[in-house]
């Protein structure tokens, strides 16, 4: 028994440090925490509230159900809404409501149900996100990782931004 618990713990080391191989940039550090919460929340009915951007589906689903009804973007603003693609990773895609723009790629979010294990389901606040597209254009990130207390290698892409402003309703008084 002891020696399964060595040689898992050994493959466990060396998935890790593989893992870290897959990037040319190493961890980025910045701490923050998440909140006590009473139960399992995720992140759409999370950034809804949040945002006040009323949208339904998965996260991956809220970049074409935006349009023609609030502003879409490449560029964040606080209170936006950053939408991640579905892909092997994110079987769901993911949203995050952006709490406040660093840099031109660097922005803080809040957003629910990002981490695995024990954290899973809860709400996580000013987390960092890194853009890391060729383009500057936030269409490639990479996100705070909480196991790891830095930013993750793994890099997820992105449409982009929702801004909570509403096209419809201007639309409408224009009739």
């Amino acid at each position: 028994m002891a020696g399964f618990i060595l040689r898992f713990g050994l493959l466990a080391l060396a998935g890790g440090l593989l893992s870290a191989c897959g990037s040319t940039r190493g961890p980025i550090s910045a701490g923050h925490g998440y909140e006590a919460s009473d139960g399992y929340q995720s992140c759409v009915p999370y950034a809804r509230a949040r945002s006040g951007i009323d949208l339904r589906g998965d996260g991956w689903q809220w970049w074409d159900a935006a349009l023609g009804r609030y502003d879409r973007g490449q560029q964040p603003r606080p209170g936006a809404v950053l939408v991640l693609q579905r892909s092997s990773r994110l079987r769901d895609g993911h949203v995050a409501v952006v709490s406040r723009v660093e840099g031109p790629r660097q922005i803080r979010v809040d957003h629910a149900n990002w981490a695995s294990g024990g954290l899973k389901g809860r709400v996580a606040r000013e987390q960092l996100v890194v853009d890391v597209s060729p383009r500057n254009d936030w269409s490639a990130v990479r996100v705070w990782y909480p196991p790891i207390s830095a930013v993750g290698n793994t890099v997820f892409p992105a449409y982009g931004f929702i801004h909570p402003t509403r096209r419809w309703a201007s639309a409408a008084l224009v009739d």
